[in-house]
């Protein structure tokens, strides 16, 4: 049986591993909202999967990840209301 924890984790790698491989394959851009999405999706998920295994250094990466894809994510939907004006 398969623990609820590591379910989540996979899910949370599938996320962030889609993003890369849509990035990678320019299915989308570095600048896109479903890119930064996936990865505050895939990075918090993973984030909750690092605390639940105690990994501090991985729980700060993960943090670091969410915060900068939010950063990121807000710059570009702020970038685009002033193109649209």
């Amino acid at each position: 049986m398969i623990d609820f924890t590591v379910t989540i984790g996979v899910i949370g790698m599938i996320f962030l591993l889609t993003a890369f491989a849509l990035n990678l394959f320019k299915r989308v851009t570095q600048d896109s909202s479903l890119y930064y999405i996936f990865n505050i999706i895939g990075a918090g998920l993973l984030g909750y999967y690092a605390y639940a295994l105690n990994s501090i250094p991985f729980l700060i990466l993960e943090i670091a990840w969410i915060l900068f894809a939010i950063y990121k994510l807000t710059f570009f939907n702020k970038k685009e209301v002033i193109k649209t004006e």
